[in-house]
């Protein structure tokens, strides 16, 4: 699994500037190219009736979606609850019950959550049902 397996994106937007850099460091976008990958979304109407933008993965093929929940702005950053809003946005994403914020054929999520003293989360969800690769094998001799 890497960045360019994920399909739906929260992250911790608390500045404009930020949310930029976080594009970057995720891999996302390459270094430099945070203000070009947002000049590249598009917005697109779902199944459900809602308008979600979409961003091109790097290398061209597919895209993903960044903060269908509205990020920070729609919560009112509430310190201490934004990462468990975070995860429970994916987790309805992962799971198909986001109503209109649902990105279709999501199968996998990426949560970045920072907070005071410069503490940081980065979180890898999978829809349930999906299989597991094992990152490395044990040989029993």
């Amino acid at each position: 699994v890497s960045t360019q397996s994920t399909w739906v994106v929260e992250i911790h937007d608390c500045f404009s500037s930020n949310e930029l850099m976080m594009y970057e460091a995720l891999g996302l976008c390459g270094p430099g190219k945070g203000g070009a990958l947002v000049d590249a979304g598009e917005w697109r109407r779902n199944s459900r009736g809602g308008e979600l933008c979409h961003y091109p993965k790097r290398g061209g093929r597919g895209s993903f979606v960044v903060n269908p929940s509205g990020g920070l702005l729609s919560k009112g950053h509430p310190i201490g609850a934004t990462g468990i809003a975070q995860c429970a946005e994916l987790v309805y994403q992962l799971r198909g019950i986001a109503g209109k914020r649902q990105v279709e054929g999501a199968r996998y999520g990426l949560q970045h959550n920072f907070g005071l003293g410069s503490a940081a989360v980065v979180t890898l969800y999978k829809r349930p049902g999906l299989p597991s690769k094992l990152w490395y094998q044990r040989r029993v001799h």
